[in-house]
């Protein structure tokens, strides 16, 4: 079937901040005595969605511990996405005025509404979107296929005729998972796998470009 209608995942695809994220986990699990490596970020965050809270269980945290943690690395994630000036990926700007000219397009993320919002303040990438759908939207994000049923639902197109784009694991399951074709674009995290069960795999905006392209037709 032909192609009409584009769910996008944020970070990692629209724009670069997966390495801003590694960055505040990395610094936290620092002060707990954990050098958080990329792999084992990879791993645990964009593949099994679990955290690295298991590198610390001889600590013997509570949860209430655990969240008040997570909750400070969150605020350290929007200190860094606040003096980083998020840029675009390289060449998704001329991609979505393309494709949004013609298909109706969603954003789909686990990030937070706040995060998202920081993210994406002084860029002009929204206006190519009818919605952007963040973590306070679902009861069970990615991996899970809530969020891009949900999408496909506002998007108002039949799944055989929607493509998701993603970066991770995680998102491509959850894809995969609502029936759903999608192209991985891999980023430098992300280089060694091959995302097995994805339409296609590509290395840069310009082949997906090409291959969102090729779908229309």
């Amino acid at each position: 079937m032909g192609l009409a209608g584009v769910l996008w995942d944020n970070d990692g695809v629209l724009v670069d901040t997966e390495r801003l994220f590694y960055q505040a986990n990395r610094e936290l699990f620092l002060r707990l005595g954990v050098d958080l490596s990329e792999r084992q970020f990879f791993d645990w965050y964009l593949a099994d969605n679990c955290g690295a809270w298991h590198l610390v269980t001889s600590l013997q945290l509570t949860n209430q511990q655990i969240d008040t943690l997570r909750t400070e690395r969150n605020v350290r994630y929007m200190q860094l996405l606040a003096a980083a000036a998020v840029p675009p990926v390289a060449g998704v700007a001329a991609v979505l005025a393309d494709l949004g000219a013609r298909l109706p397009m969603g954003v789909v993320t686990s990030s937070n509404g706040d995060h998202f919002q920081q993210i994406h303040a002084g860029l002009d990438l929204l206006k190519h979107f009818r919605f952007a759908l963040t973590a306070e939207h679902y009861v069970h994000s990615k991996p899970s296929p809530e969020p891009y049923l949900l999408g496909l639902d506002r998007l108002g197109v039949a799944a055989g005729q929607c493509v998701v784009v993603e970066d991770s694991p995680r998102g491509l399951q959850a894809a995969l998972a609502a029936g759903l074709r999608c192209v991985v674009v891999r980023h430098p995290l992300t280089r060694h796998y091959t995302f097995p069960g994805a339409w296609k795999v590509v290395d840069g905006m310009g082949p997906l470009h090409e291959e969102l392209r090729a779908l229309e037709h």
